[in-house]
């Protein structure tokens, strides 16, 4: 049997890993070379880890697998009648075919937005957005006080999920203590941090009493947390809001996305392809094996799919991808041997987000946890999640030496653009 996994994910690499020792040839494909851990990107777009700390090759990783063929390539089609998936310049023969190609940024019909508020989704994002960080300081240097250097001192975050709360929380720390003695035409600590949410609290997904939880820990960092705001435009010079009563102007010059997220345009395009229905982000809709309907050689998994359980859509977050790259490895297993692969079930194991230095929530259904000992279940989860245990060590490491000097050694200013010039000067 021959298998293909478009995506190196969570979901894609979770399904390989599965199918170790079985009887099938596997083929991954992706556009890049290695498997990213995306949660702790925030982390490299503020300073805290190097790209290099939170990504492994994907050869790698599956070095031990004498059954799976890692293929660098961007898959372009399906030719369904055949079942052959169609590469840049070459096509692969599948027996099963597993889409994973994971999501991009949602801006909800304005995608012009996308130039002045980057989004967190790969290397590239998380190095732009640190860039731009770093580059509102240095200018705000050279402006020195005054209003002329208040939109370079002005950081606003879109979306307050998991993503939003994370980011808005390591900018004020890296503002407030990181960057503090390192200034002297101005002070850091005078930068503004402000969340923006459209909703009646951060981190919807979460109880009301964590929500009040991650809202007090980001006020006790300096951040302005505003809810019930709708998002009007963003250009170069700020972003526009409105509430049920009002509407302003923020002046900024680095704005960030972090409000949702949708289907991949391949992703989403293969599922047209194949006939899938989709729902507003894009996501296919997904019969209870995580197959397409009328094609059971086809799975879609993680944030391209769409399952529904208790009535609602999973979130689109790693431990679902996992979880159903783990079921789909057995459900092929399952195959071979000739029995039904059954539902999909997902599992939760909590959910955490943290704040910054010792602030953190967790929900574990059962119990709940805010403050340190939820920053220490944070830390002690997402140090297992990565993918080898070289990254591990390098993680903890480096999260060790940031505690106890709250130093953020990766602060380099890459990229080709040369520093703007400031008005006036």
């Amino acid at each position: 049997m021959k298998v293909v996994i478009v995506g190196g994910g969570f979901g894609g690499l979770a399904v390989a890993r599965g199918l170790k020792d079985a009887p099938v040839e596997v083929a991954l494909v992706d556009r890049r070379n290695f498997h990213l851990f995306q949660p702790l990107l925030y982390q490299v777009a503020t300073g805290g880890l190097s790209p290099a700390n939170i990504a492994a090759p994907l050869r790698s990783i599956l070095r031990g697998q004498k059954n799976v063929h890692v293929l660098l390539a961007e898959a372009t089609g399906i030719d369904a009648e055949n079942k052959r998936l169609l590469l840049n310049g070459d096509a692969l023969d599948y027996d099963v075919l597993v889409l994973a190609t994971g999501s991009r940024h949602h801006y909800f019909g304005h995608p012009e937005w996308e130039a002045h508020a980057p989004g967190l989704k790969t290397i590239e994002d998380a190095l732009e957005i640190r860039r731009r960080l770093l580059l509102a300081f240095e200018t705000a240097e050279r402006l020195g006080p005054g209003d002329a250097s208040k939109p370079w001192m002005t950081f606003v975050v879109v979306g307050g999920g998991p993503t939003g709360v994370e980011l808005a929380g390591a900018i004020a720390e890296m503002a407030r203590h990181t960057l503090q003695p390192e200034f002297t035409s101005i002070q850091p600590t005078y930068a503004r941090v402000i969340l923006l949410e459209a909703l009646d609290r951060v981190l919807p997904p979460y109880p009301p009493s964590l929500s009040e939880a991650a809202r007090r820990s980001l006020q006790e960092l300096g951040v302005e947390v505003r809810t019930g705001v709708t998002v009007r435009g963003i250009d170069a010079d700020g972003v526009t809001v409105s509430t049920t009563e009002a509407s302003e102007r923020i002046a900024s010059k680095t704005v960030l996305w972090a409000a949702g997220v949708v289907a991949t345009p391949t992703g989403a395009a293969f599922s047209a392809l194949l006939g899938a229905e989709a729902d507003r982000a894009g996501r296919a809709l997904v019969q209870p094996d995580l197959t397409v309907l009328g094609h059971p050689e086809v799975f879609v998994i993680g944030d391209l799919a769409s399952v529904e359980q208790g009535g609602n859509p999973l979130p689109a977050v790693a431990p679902v991808a996992m979880q159903e790259g783990d079921f789909i490895a057995r459900a092929i297993r399952k195959r071979i041997e000739g029995k039904a692969p059954g539902r999909f079930k997902y599992r939760s194991l909590g959910m955490l987000a943290t704040i910054g230095r010792s602030k953190a929530v967790a929900d574990f259904g059962f119990f709940r946890l805010s403050g340190f000992p939820a920053w220490a279940a944070w830390l002690g989860v997402h140090i297992l999640k990565l993918a080898r245990f070289e990254n591990r060590l390098l993680v903890l490491v480096q999260w060790a030496w940031n505690y106890w000097t709250r130093n953020r050694s990766a602060r380099l200013i890459t990229g080709r653009d040369s520093p703007p010039d400031p008005p006036g000067r």
